[in-house]
């Protein structure tokens, strides 16, 4: 099983960006899937997630209104778009699969993780 992140780059406050995660070696239909970031020196927190079907999203009160997550189940691809991007969203942002969907906000009922990708924004 394999998570691959993608998307990632330097952009200037007010910008958008996408993030995509490419998913390998697994029924992707059957999982929740995630993002997270982490910043230098801060613990790795919840951004967004999204149900099997994609009927439930969730979204940390820090991006609600500025982030959305979608999932293509026939493409095996989660998306994050982010819009009107702050110098607070740099770091690093990982994708992540959980079979449950119990918790989706919680990192560690994850299952599998992607590698990350670094989001910088710059003022």
């Amino acid at each position: 099983v394999q998570l691959q992140a993608s998307g990632g780059g330097l952009v200037l406050a007010g910008d958008s960006l996408k993030l995509s995660c490419e998913i390998f070696g697994m029924p992707f239909g059957r999982y929740a899937m995630g993002w997270f970031r982490q910043s230098p020196g801060k613990e790795r927190e919840f951004v967004s997630a999204i149900t099997q079907s994609g009927a439930r999203t969730e979204y940390a009160d820090s991006v609600k209104g500025r982030f959305t997550i979608s999932r293509d189940n026939a493409k095996n691809m989660a998306y994050l778009q982010m819009n009107s991007l702050k110098p607070e969203d740099t770091a690093v942002y990982y994708c992540a699969a959980d079979q449950s969907a119990e918790f989706i906000t919680i990192a560690r009922y994850y299952d599998y993780w992607g590698q990350g990708t670094l989001v910088t924004v710059s003022s």
